[in-house]
Parts: structure tokens; sequence; C-alpha cells
């Protein structure tokens, strides 16, 4: 329950406070790591963990810190991938840290839903990022992963804010989710994800994919984050997927808007044809760019 100092709190207070919480893994995480263990006799491969932590935000981000408390500066290499990070502390103690964390509720609606989101955004990065070549997917893949941090903070420590959010969103007293992030709490979830990021000193083009703006790679990591958000709330049905295939076809001209449209999980051929072919026409509705 908030305290009374805490109802007026803005995103500053809450990033100060938020960011020292200690982070928490998916119950699912170890699950699979035992699992993992059991049919690989011999130790782990860094993929294998680095694989486990791209299907879990949360275990990303604990990974990425530790690994940054731990890179040398000197080598001004970032560590922008969960590869990279598990590369950075080595298998044994990713192998540590993941059994000593602590577990999130998966009994949580709001906190599993929004989980879902990041691991789906997470997922169309990967897939849509690996049709540019001058781009990293893995880079993009982490960046939208880890894009909702700040709800899932506020999911996890603190459920009555966006509880209230969502409250207010069913009420119709706002019209959109960020909407209703700023008219309940006073911020936009997406900007305590970034204060925290600020906080943690994480590298530099992490936080740059994350706000999402001013570059390709940005643009595509914030657009994988809306398509994932869109995907579940309304599913195909949801007519902002036409829009955010169009803007996907800007981003990723070579890829052709069918292929794009079936890297949407669990879509159909059939449904595909029809989204790329909305989508291909309001391209055409749109004015030529000057």
């Amino acid at each position: 329950m908030l305290k009374l100092n805490q109802r007026n709190w803005g995103v500053d207070q809450w990033a100060a406070y938020l960011s020292t919480a200690e982070l928490p893994c998916m119950p699912r995480s170890k699950a699979r790591l035992l699992e993992l263990e059991e049919q690989h006799q011999e130790q782990l491969s860094a993929c294998h963990l680095a694989h486990l932590a791209g299907t879990d935000p949360f275990l990303c981000l604990r990974l990425l810190r530790e690994a940054e408390k731990r890179r040398v500066k000197r080598l001004e290499h970032e560590t922008t991938t969960p590869l990279a990070a598990i590369m950075q502390l080595g298998v044994a103690n990713v192998h540590r840290l993941i059994l000593n964390s602590p577990e999130t509720d998966e009994n949580n609606p709001g906190l599993a839903a929004c989980e879902a989101r990041s691991v789906t955004a997470s997922r169309m990065a990967y897939k849509w990022g690996s049709a540019r070549a001058d781009i990293s997917p893995e880079e993009i893949a982490m960046a939208a992963l880890l894009s909702e941090i700040g709800e899932l903070l506020l999911w996890s420590f603190v459920p009555e804010l966006p509880l209230a959010a969502q409250a207010r969103l069913a009420r119709g007293e706002s019209l959109r989710s960020v909407q209703a992030q700023v008219d309940s709490c006073g911020f936009r979830f997406r900007d305590l994800t970034l204060k925290c990021a600020g906080i943690w000193n994480l590298p530099p083009l992490l936080t740059h994919l994350i706000r999402g703006v001013d570059h390709i790679r940005a643009n595509l990591s914030r657009l994988c984050v809306d398509t994932a958000r869109h995907l579940h709330s309304g599913g195909f049905a949801n007519r902002a997927l036409v829009g955010d295939l169009a803007e996907a076809g800007k981003l990723i001209p070579n890829a052709g808007l069918g292929w794009l449209a079936l890297q949407l999980p669990d879509i159909t051929p059939e449904l595909a044809s029809q989204l790329a072919a909305a989508a291909e026409s309001l391209q055409q509705l749109e004015p030529p760019q000057s």
C-alpha cells in the first residue's frame, strides 16, 4: 500500500526508490535453467544462458547491471546484448546469480501481461532487425525487452499505480494508456524506465534505443514495443497493426510487407497477406515526403 508521503511522488522520486530494489527473475527462468542442466550433462554454454535471459526482462537487466559493474571501462566496449553480459560475468557466476535471485509473482496478471508484451517486442525486434544488414538485431531485441522495465517495476513493487492507470482507462476517463498513466500517476511509465536507466548507468546506446527516436535502430525498437502492445490488446483485429506494418515497411524497405507481416507471432499466411495489403494501401494514401 502506498505510504502517505509517496502519494505525491513524481517520476524522479519513484525512480530513486525503485532503482534500489533487488531485481527478481521469472520463476520459469530458474525452472528452465535446471531443465537445461539435466539435458546437457556438461556445463551449459553462454548461448544457452543468453537465450534464457533474452526471454526474461528482469533477469536480462540484472545480468546487464552486474556485467556493467565488472566491465573494464578502458576497453570502451558497451555491454548491449545478453550474450555480452554473460561473457563478462562467466557462466558459473550467471548460474549462481539466477538461482539466488528472488522471484516475481506470476499470479500478478498486470505483471504477467506486461512481461509477455516485453518478450513479444523483443522477438519482433530480432526478426525485423535481422532484415537490415546495418544494425545488430540482438541490440534492438535487448532494448525492446527492457523498454517496459519501468512498468514492470511498478507492477512488482507498487501495483497501485498501474492499477490506477488501468482503471482510469477502463472508465473512459483517458483515451490512451499513456494518457491514463500521466493522468493518474503524473508521468509516463516509459519516462520511469529512462530515469532508472540513467541511475543504473546503463550503456548509452541501450538508453537511446529505449527512448525510441531520432535513429533507425531506435525507431525500430520503439515500433516493436508499440506493435507488441497492439498485439496484446486486440490481437490481429487491432487496426493499429496496419499502421505498425506500414511504418515497418519504411524502416525496412528491402524486406517487403508480406515478409514483415509473416514475422508477427502466430499469424497465418492468409491473415499476413491481408495485413500486408492493407499496409500497402495505407502507404499509398500517405503524401510523398518532400
